[in-house]
Parts: structure tokens; C-alpha cells; sequence
């Protein structure tokens, strides 16, 4: 029988989560991009693991059987703000990215190290046409 997928909902508070976060700068910064996604997409913030925060789901279908992800999300990472649902690798990239500001790119993430740096209007525009594409 085949695992189910480890980062599922949780019931773990958000804001507790979020409060929690080391250093200070990127418990600030994750609470700004919480603020930010909520208002983009008129959802909850939903803790999907112990370390992700996410923003409605999708269900897909792969071989381990029919789940649900998150739309978009992030989670405040050390290193780098991990921002989900706003790049997908397998794609051209998205235009927007080269008036973002200083970032990398995973398969299916966008890593940013200071949300200072980067222009915050273009994320939020990048957050809006990724939550439109799933929800038109």
C-alpha cells in the first residue's frame, strides 16, 4: 500500500506558528506575507504541516492516489522565504520574475531572502494571476 502524503491540513494555530519564528526579521516577514495572501485570495491561512502556511486547496491526482494541496503558500524558512503556488519550474518562466527583485527558483519555488529587497507589488501580482488561474 502506498504512503499517504506527508504535509497535509493541520490544526496548528497559524499566528502561533507564525509567532514563533526565528529570527525576528522573518517572523515579520511572515506575518506580512500572511497578510498579504489573505487578502489576495479571501482565504483562512491553514497551517499544511508543521512549517507551511497555505491558502485554499486543489485536489490532484497522482500515483499514490487522489490528495489535496495548497494553492499558494509559504513557509518562513532560515535561509530563504520558500513562497509556493507563484512559479512552476516545468513552465516558461513567468515575465514578472525579472521585475521581482533578487530571488532564486525551485521546480515549483520561489525563494526570496529579504522581502525588503523585492518589489512587493509585483509578488502580489504574481500571488493574484497564480490564485485567478486555479479559480477562474
Amino acid at each position: 500500500m502506498a504512503a499517504a502524503p506527508q504535509t497535509t491540513p493541520t490544526d496548528q494555530h497559524v499566528t502561533a506558528f507564525l509567532d514563533a519564528v526565528e529570527p525576528a526579521r522573518r517572523r515579520a516577514e511572515g506575518h506580512l506575507l500572511r497578510a498579504l495572501m489573505e487578502r489576495v485570495t479571501g482565504q483562512p491561512a491553514v497551517m499544511w504541516g508543521p512549517t507551511m502556511v497555505g491558502f485554499g486547496s486543489t485536489p490532484y491526482t497522482n500515483t499514490l492516489g487522489t490528495h489535496s494541496w495548497f494553492d499558494v503558500g509559504f513557509s518562513p524558512r532560515k535561509p530563504a522565504l520558500t513562497i509556493y503556488g507563484v512559479h512552476n519550474g516545468y513552465e516558461p518562466d513567468n515575465p514578472l520574475l525579472a521585475d521581482l527583485g533578487p530571488h532564486t527558483t525551485g521546480k515549483a519555488c520561489l525563494y526570496v531572502k529579504r522581502l525588503d529587497d523585492i518589489d512587493l507589488e509585483v509578488l502580489e501580482r504574481m500571488i493574484r494571476e497564480a490564485w485567478a488561474a486555479l479559480h477562474h
